[in-house]
């Protein structure tokens, strides 16, 4: 016990630290007390990538990636019961490291999944082993008008802290803005990169607008952006480090997201180490400015 106390304590300094040293925050209105949390530009997701059972040696790969992440200062953990063993692995991974006071974990409901909104929650607790979820979202709007209204519910008794929606690969835009518009929520995720920029239009001023903040999901279009960049040998343009401080793919992609100012953060997915070095640093500025966005965005669309 007392073990992991100090490494809980030791996290929760080295967490502390880095994020204040290395990486932009991006301010989030919280819901409560006209109180503000700061929120690290880069979260990491869980989709296919911790789904990985019960295998001893997958499991600790795992805690490998999540305590490198929490190094770097991280902040937002993304899960959902849609992505198999992920929420048992994340409980697998803070019960090895404790829980550092810069996560903000953030999970999911949907129908398929089983039960109410309120014993799908109580469940996820016990399989992150947490006290409570920083943040719940509908998944993909699976029956949303029930789980939302439960969700609110459990948000107004304090049971959760923010509740939230998803969607992605650019669906169900029209029904997402009407429920921006007309529900009390605090988040939106959504599909946003380089390559796919449909929610600029309406969305993400419509977020703005609202003060609700944006999860921007699939960064590397499900990984095949930065694959294709790697596998073709493309280099960065010279102007990218100079006008970006862009030293890898990985900068110039989630720069790109991170940079739009309706956007909290952005949650790439890895399992390798190296990769979420990567991933983290590329949330410390300099960050492009809008005439550098526009350079780059057009770069990839001429390659």
């Amino acid at each position: 016990m007392n073990h992991r106390i100090t490494r809980r304590q030791s996290l929760k300094l080295i967490g502390a630290t880095l994020a204040a040293m290395m990486l932009p925050s991006v301010p989030l209105l919280a819901s409560t007390g006209g109180l503000r949390q700061k929120l690290p530009p880069i979260g990491m997701g869980t989709w296919r990538t911790f789904n990985v059972g019960s295998d001893p040696t997958l499991l600790d790969a795992r805690t490998e990636v999540v305590k490198t992440f929490f190094e770097h200062g991280g902040g937002l953990i993304d899960s959902s019961p849609m992505y198999g063993s992920a929420p048992d692995v994340m409980g697998y991974t803070l019960q090895q490291l404790g829980t550092p006071e810069s996560l903000f974990s953030a999970e999911k409901v949907w129908s398929p999944a089983g039960g109410s909104a309120r014993e799908q929650v109580a469940e996820l607790k016990d399989r992150w082993n947490v006290e409570h979820f920083d943040l719940v979202q509908v998944h993909n709007l699976t029956d949303w008008r029930e789980h939302l209204a439960a969700l609110q519910e459990m948000k107004a008794k304090g049971t959760i802290r923010h509740v939230g929606i998803t969607t992605s690969h650019g669906r169900r835009h029209s029904e997402v803005e009407q429920i921006m518009t007309s529900e009390d929520i605090d988040f939106v995720q959504l599909t946003y990169n380089i390559t796919n920029r449909e929610a600029e239009d309406r969305l993400l001023p419509l977020a703005a607008e609202r003060g609700i903040g944006v999860i921007a999901n699939r960064p590397y279009d499900g990984g095949r952006l930065i694959k294709n960049l790697k596998r073709r040998g493309e280099s960065l343009p010279e102007w990218a480090q100079a006008e970006c401080g862009c030293s890898t793919w990985a900068d110039f992609l989630l720069k790109f997201i991170v940079s739009h100012p309706a956007i909290t953060c952005a949650i790439p997915a890895t399992t390798q180490v190296e990769h979420m070095h990567e991933n983290m640093r590329a949330g410390s500025d300099p960050m492009p400015s809008a005439d550098a966005r526009q350079r780059m965005a057009a770069y990839i669309e001429s390659l």
